[in-house]
């Protein structure tokens, strides 16, 4: 797990590489090594996890080819294999090596034979070519910038700024901001500056980039006839054991996120199977509100596999967090649970190097009560929908979005739209109010968060369901604009690795595959994966209903951080260039006055003053 950069273009090996590596050294604490030739610089900061020798260091060269790269290559060994009888030879254990013997024997096929977690930039000196590549989910991310015949790249945004690429606020992307919590690729916050989607290769040459997606989510594809019940709890219960043990491989110690869900208390007790040792875990809970608190079951599981176990408590005092995480996020971003899953970085990190975590099993199996949201409203007539809309649309929307009333208002609100727009609406921030919070003008291309969710549920094949669409989307839209981005930057702040079973290759192509019947058994979701591992999980967690890892924003904006919120978004608030303050007092007076909890849009708001005052002091 490291930080990469570089430039390629006249002078590029004339740049100074160290305020890019100064700017990554939380990705890469151990190491730092930088490769120069005309017009070439490639740079890279490194945390050692595999093959902790000088043979492991970056950029790693090869036959006129160099590599710099982040992440982990699941696959290694077998790859090895396959290149040691093709004739390459190895001086190390890392899989480093495998991706740049692999380019030097099949090319940029090399890309597609990966599993893993991936972002490298490979410079074939001999064809004067530079390969850019992220994994298919998402989970590392690479940046860029084009200006005057010169690329330059890097592993966040501000260390292309350490290399003098990037420019000022990119504003057209505030309706997406406002409405999704981010800007899905290839658009970024900062003018100049793109990001390479998952799941797609780039080749830099004569100047100019050619952009190609070399793999398609298996959500978009036509699913298979069914496999019966038996099979389908055989290959779950054998794909997810084969994830963890393939993400067990490391030279330093390693341990578990343990949130007391399903997830990842599968993870834990595979883990404790596999090692036959006791597991490291860690947990965090929240004060304020005990709906927004996991850690009881997280002991559970914890005492049934008997693992060392460590438990956090973030309160209202945590957010001097805020400005850190968004320097860490280079913008604004609408996922508070950032904060928490930052600080249980901070305290695994005191442990252990490598993290396991349940991330993916909501997405790959439906665990999230949104999409059966989206599959039963579309089984209600069109008229009661539109009925149910007339009379929510006059309704307050609750104290606690967490609560059945309010969740039932926001359903029935938006039950009537077309299943894309849904889709989009149920998970938003601002959406009937966008071009309220926006002044007016600034209030173009309204339309541009709901045409990315409409192009997403396009590509799904007709006739599929409203789950296998719901499930797509969110594959495409939450997962690596979300929730990966939020793990990425939150344990890597702390030079975390954290790795995701549930996204391993061939665990997704098989849960897509599944019929929805199998996902889902009355009112209880994830049904085949809970019981694939019924004999592992405690009842508790068996039979609990899905939490999801929130941040008691109402109530702590409405108590010990009312003077907070409101002092960052004063009258004198950056954001008010762009924002309506009149707006913004409406929604904190609603706020603390109990009629509505705007604690997410607040949150929004706040990282996006918070972002706008660093970039000012930086200037």
């Amino acid at each position: 797990m490291c930080g990469i950069f570089g430039v390629v273009g006249d002078g590029a090996e004339a740049i100074d590489p160290a305020p890019a590596a100064d700017a990554l050294h939380h990705r890469g604490p151990d190491a730092r090594g930088s490769y120069r030739e005309p017009g070439v610089l490639l740079g890279h900061t490194r945390l050692a996890i595999i093959d902790l020798s000088e043979g492991g260091a970056q950029p790693m060269r090869a036959e006129g080819a160099a590599l710099v790269f982040n992440g982990e290559i699941y696959n290694h060994h077998t790859l090895r294999d396959d290149l040691l009888r093709a004739g390459q030879t190895f001086r190390s254990r890392s899989d480093t090596e495998v991706i740049l013997k692999g380019y030097l024997e099949w090319g940029d096929g090399v890309v597609e034979r990966l599993d893993g977690m991936f972002a490298f930039a490979l410079w074939d000196a001999r064809a004067r070519r530079l390969l850019l590549a992220r994994d298919r989910a998402g989970k590392k991310p690479l940046f860029y910038s084009e200006k005057a015949g010169r690329l330059t790249f890097a592993s966040e945004v501000k260390a292309l700024s350490g290399l003098g690429a990037g420019g000022g606020f990119a504003k057209e992307t505030l309706p997406l901001l406002l409405t999704l919590g981010y800007v899905p690729a290839p658009l970024t916050h900062v003018e100049g500056v793109a990001q390479l989607p998952p799941a797609h290769l780039a080749v830099w040459e004569g100047g100019r980039m050619q952009t190609t997606r070399y793999w398609r989510s298996p959500f978009l594809a036509p699913r298979p006839k069914a496999p019966s019940i038996e099979r389908a709890l055989h290959l779950v219960r054998g794909g997810v054991e084969a994830a963890v043990a393939r993400r067990l491989e490391a030279d330093v110690p390693l341990g578990a996120f343990l949130s007391g869900g399903v997830d990842s208390s599968i993870v834990v007790a595979v883990m404790s199977r596999l090692l036959g040792r006791r597991v490291k875990t860690f947990s965090i809970g929240f004060s304020g509100d005990e709906r927004y608190d996991e850690t009881h079951y997280a002991r559970l599981v914890a005492q049934r596999y008997k693992t060392e176990h460590t438990q956090f408590i973030a309160s209202p005092s945590s957010f001097e967090w805020v400005e850190r995480l968004v320097e860490m996020h280079d913008g604004p971003f609408g996922d508070s649970s950032a904060v928490p899953t930052s600080i249980v970085s901070m305290l695994t990190k005191k442990h252990v190097s490598v993290a396991l975590s349940g991330d993916g099993g909501d997405e790959l199996f439906a665990g999230y009560t949104r999409f059966y949201a989206a599959d039963f409203a579309e089984s209600v007539p069109s008229p009661v929908r539109e009925l149910s809309r007339l009379i929510a649309a006059r309704l307050p929307e609750g104290k606690s979005p967490k609560r059945l009333y309010a969740r039932g208002v926001r359903f029935a609100r938006r039950a009537s739209l077309p299943l894309a727009d849904r889709l989009l609406a149920w998970s938003a921030y601002f959406v009937e109010d966008l071009s309220r919070v926006l002044r007016p003008e600034h209030r173009w291309d309204l339309d541009a968060p709901w045409r990315f969710t409409r192009d997403i549920a396009g590509e799904v094949p007709e006739g599929e369901s409203a789950l296998q669409t719901a499930l797509a989307h969110n594959f495409a839209a939450y997962l690596p604009y979300d929730l990966l981005v939020k793990m990425d930057r939150s344990s890597m702040m702390h030079s975390l690795e954290v790795r995701s079973p549930f996204l391993d290759k061939d665990l997704i192509a098989m849960a897509a595959a599944l019929p929805d019947s199998y996902r889902r058994r009355g009112t209880q979701t994830k049904w085949i994966l809970k019981q694939a591992f019924a004999d592992l999980l405690p009842r508790q967690i068996m039979n609990r209903a899905k939490m999801g890892f929130g941040v008691p924003l109402g109530a702590w904006f409405r108590n010990e951080l009312r003077s907070y919120i409101r002092d960052k978004l004063a009258g004198g608030a950056r954001c008010y260039e762009w924002i309506e303050r009149d707006y913004v007092e409406k929604l904190l007076h609603e706020h603390d006055a109990g009629r509505a909890d705007h604690g997410q849009k607040l949150w929004l708001l706040l990282t996006l003053e918070v972002w706008l005052q660093s970039r000012a002091r930086a200037a």
